[in-house]
């Protein structure tokens, strides 16, 4: 009987996944079989040996790893224990239980028990085969089974089962995954999981049944499924998602609701695979029900402090009004919000709604329950490791022991959010203190990286070779110092700068930053044949020391003191070939003006009146001041807000060059609703004029063109110097686009500019990808100059002469309309823009693609 049994069990086994350990033998070491794993216990075959004995001896064949005492207490039998069938069955059980064994018999011999048993064996490793869309690290997350465990197929099964609910979060429902083990020496194994991703499964079609008064696209537009289109590259709303159609619904609920429809409800959400079980296809029943309005609309207050009169003028609707949930939603957090600036942290707005079917009436009571002032008892910091406390602490508009106020709890948030050390989304928890009128604010930041270094190196036909160096750290040892240094080298320009800034000098609210610099820059223009030719070269050396303080809470101040040196050299090609001018006394002076035949001077200079003005070496004096108004709700990437400065600079304190430069500029945004679209308004306008009767230099007035300016060239707009010979026949020699063409900037500007920026699905978002459209306006003229021809064509022109010709000194705008995007790359930002000149003048330089490193908008 026993032997019949235990061959029973045999096959039992070997008609499971698993192999038995005879014909794993047989498999070479390399070689893949499906997963194995001890059978379930409650399938475990029945024993069935004498009806009532007792315990003589119990010993444990087959064990590896494990002591055969270990497995004796597993049993639960001992010497001298009786025992019948049903205990026998209960410690085979147990032993299938421990999921430490394959297979597992006990015999009886007499009294003898023998326990065979045949281990699980140990993971090795863990393999992933096929995956491609997903990364791996995101699969491991999921697996429980690890290396040195033992392996099990249940637990095998349910490492599966996560898998594909991995992938099936990710829209890819065809997604298959089949373990696999290869078997290895002592008893180890390694564990494949093969997978086959299969194809994401899309939303082919939306349906709407039971909607009469609003069409399926103004529904759909509300939701954030959408149906699957060529163009939808960018998102992934159009893969289906299980819990992205419950959220749906509510979207559906929310929507009718705040048109008015209170007793709409969702009749029944399904989604059905297409025959080829490619897609799905999502059918939505609904019931609208009838349309309401508000009825009586009221508020009642237990708090002292919280007049009814006053705070009614915060509910912005009336009785006739269409009802609107979202409104009662945003008056109870007005109330809420508003009761918070008075100290009161926790109140309680409640509304009580009375519906009335027979009239379509809602009437809404708002109730305030009654509610201490509350207090800040302490203000916990956690998740800064590099950071110092004091840093996040200094950001915080109350102190402990201060009255709670919800707006400046706001207000800290931004402005933590806005030192750029922290991860997005960040908030302030509010928790209950050690009493009902006090109160917890805790930050719970993330930290993520504030250093920054670039290295890019490349070629171009213009530029030759080119080098960037830069590195930065802006909140340095921890405590929110900025310092920063970076090289450029190319054939036309070369710049070596480093700076330091501290934002808090000696613990007070000041800032205090220091910047040293040496930038040499050649200005250039094309000639024939498009040939790049130097106009002028500009070396700069110098320094600035700057401060600021705050006036108030969202007014500052700023003063700076710069001092430098420019040394600007005009090529050799615009000074006057001194051999073919006569000096027919060889007194070394040019016959008739005066001029030293060596000498490289204005006098001698034949670029046209405002090259040759900034022909020489300066020193630049500056100090100067701006006020800033900035209540932006984020500043490296506002959504909220505006932002105000105004600054002048005075040239010429002590020595050097004298002007004044005068610049303005106001920015604001606005986040339209929960849609994640973000629409700016911008405003420049800046103007330059000198004192103590010095012009003002090229090298110092404005330009305008790209970047900030997108649809046009570098310093592509405002005024230009054409250069051309004078030919034989008194006309200038070749076309426009052979001339030399050079921007001389201007000494007054304004600039304008629409943007809107357009929301991502979450495989946007996870790129850094924010695209936007854009209309940017304005004009660049006054050179301070003459503003005519050299010569007349035909008249004053002789053979020889250079015609130096000004275009586009005129105030009258210039417009262009585009699209662009900008890029958080690993390596930096970038940004790429498509823009169309609307409205242009003689003389600008149009752009249509604009590509730009490490400049946002």
């Amino acid at each position: 009987m026993r032997r019949l049994t235990a061959l029973l069990m045999t096959g039992t086994l070997l008609s499971g996944p698993m192999a038995t350990s005879a014909a794993l033998a047989q498999q070479a070491p390399a070689a893949t079989a499906p997963a194995q794993a001890a059978p379930d216990p409650a399938s475990a075959p029945t024993v069935a040996p004498d009806p009532v004995g007792t315990v003589r001896q119990v010993v444990v064949q087959g064990n590896e790893r494990l002591e055969a005492e270990t497995v004796r207490s597993y049993i639960g039998l001992s010497i001298g224990d009786e025992y019948d069938r049903t205990r026998l069955d209960q410690a085979l059980k147990t032993l299938y239980a421990t999921e430490l064994f394959a297979d597992a018999t006990i015999r009886d011999d007499a009294g003898t028990l023998i326990v065979q048993v045949r281990e699980n064996p140990v993971i090795n490793r863990i393999v992933l085969e096929g995956n491609k869309r997903i990364k791996e690290d995101k699969i491991r997350e999921e697996i429980r089974l690890a290396p040195r465990q033992i392996f099990t197929r249940s637990k095998a099964r349910a490492d599966v089962s996560r898998i594909l609910e991995v992938y099936r979060r990710s829209g890819r429902f065809a997604a298959n995954v089949e373990p696999k083990i290869v078997q290895l020496d002592q008893n180890r194994v390694d564990v494949v999981f093969e997978i086959q991703e299969g194809a994401k499964s899309k939303v082919r079609q939306i349906n709407i049944i039971g909607n009469a008064r609003f069409s399926d696209g103004d529904l759909i537009d509300e939701m954030a499924t959408r149906p699957a289109r060529w163009y939808r590259f960018f998102t992934s709303n159009d893969t289906y998602d299980p819990d992205r159609m419950a959220y749906d619904q509510q979207k559906l609920r929310q929507f009718y609701l705040t048109e008015g429809y209170a007793d709409f409800r969702v009749v029944s959400a399904v989604a059905e695979l297409t025959p080829d079980r490619q897609d799905f296809i999502i059918t939505y029943v609904v019931e609208e029900g009838d349309r309401y309005k508000f009825g009586d609309v009221d508020l009642e207050s237990q708090i002292r402090d919280v007049k009814p009169e006053t705070f009614k003028a915060l509910i912005p609707f009336k009785k006739g009004d269409w009802y609107n949930a979202k409104l009662t939603e945003d008056t109870i957090d007005g109330l809420t919000e508003t009761a918070g600036l008075l100290g009161y942290a926790f109140a309680d707005v409640r509304p009580q709604i009375s519906r009335d079917k027979e009239t379509k009436v809602m009437n809404i009571t708002f109730q305030i329950a009654e509610a201490p002032r509350v207090y800040v008892e302490r203000i916990d910091i956690n998740g800064n490791v590099r950071t110092k406390d004091e840093v996040v602490r200094r950001e915080f508009r109350l102190a402990e022991g201060d009255a709670f106020n919800s707006f400046k709890v706001k207000r800290s948030r931004d402005r933590i959010q806005s030192l750029g050390y922290f991860q997005e989304k960040f908030e302030i928890e509010q928790k209950p203190g050690s009493g009902p009128d006090k109160i917890v604010l805790e930050a719970n930041v993330e930290e993520k990286a504030t250093g920054e270094l670039q290295v890019s190196a490349g070629f171009s036909s213009i530029e030759r070779f080119l080098l960037n160096l830069s590195i930065a750290e802006r909140n340095f040892m921890g405590k929110g110092q900025t310092l920063r240094a970076s090289v450029n080298y190319s054939s036309f320009s070369r710049s070596i700068e480093a700076g330091f800034t501290e934002p808090y000098f000696l613990g007070k609210n000041l800032v205090l930053g220091a910047d040293v610099f040496r930038r040499d820059y050649e200005s250039f223009g094309f000639g024939a044949n498009n040939d790049r030719e130097t106009i002028y070269d500009q070396v700069t050396t110098g320094f600035q020391v700057r401060t600021g303080f705050p006036i108030t809470e969202f007014w500052a101040a700023q003063l700076r003191y710069g001092l430098s040196r420019e040394e600007v050299d005009l090529a050799d090609i615009y000074f006057r070939d001194l051999d073919a001018v006569a000096d027919t006394d060889g007194d070394g002076i040019l016959d008739g003006n005066g001029i030293q035949a060596d000498e490289r001077t204005r006098q001698n200079c034949q670029a046209g009146v405002f090259i040759c003005e900034a022909f020489g070496n300066y020193n630049v004096s500056s100090l100067g001041y701006s006020i800033v108004f900035d209540n932006l709700n984020n500043r490296l990437r506002p959504s909220a807000g505006q932002r105000f400065a105004f600054s002048q600079d005075v040239a010429g304190v002590g020595l050097g060059v004298k002007y004044v430069r005068t610049r303005s500029n106001f920015d604001k945004y606005w986040g339209l609703g929960n849609s994640g679209f973000i629409f700016s308004v911008g405003l420049e306008g800046g103007y330059i004029f000198g004192w103590g009767g010095d012009n003002i230099r090229l090298t110092d007035r404005y330009f305008l063109g790209e970047p900030r300016f997108r649809g046009f060239d570098i310093r592509g707009v405002g005024p230009r110097s054409i250069q051309r010979e004078i030919g034989t026949d008194g006309l200038p020699i070749g076309e426009r686009s052979d001339a030399l063409d050079t921007a001389l900037g201007g000494n007054a500007y304004y600039l304008g500019r629409l943007e809107l920026e357009i929301p991502l699905g979450a495989g946007g978002r996870e790129l850094g990808l924010r695209p936007s459209a854009f209309l940017d306006a304005g004009a660049l003229w006054n050179t301070g100059g003459r503003r005519t021809s050299s010569c007349i064509v035909g008249s004053t022109c002789q053979p020889g002469d250079i015609l130096d010709e000004y275009l586009g000194d005129t105030w009258k705008p210039r417009a262009a309309a585009g699209i662009g995007v900008s890029w958080n790359s690993p390596f930096g930002p970038f940004r790429i823009d498509f823009a169309k000149p609307l409205l242009k003048r003689d003389g600008d330089d149009p752009k249509t693609f604009i590509f730009n490193v490490g400049t946002q908008f």
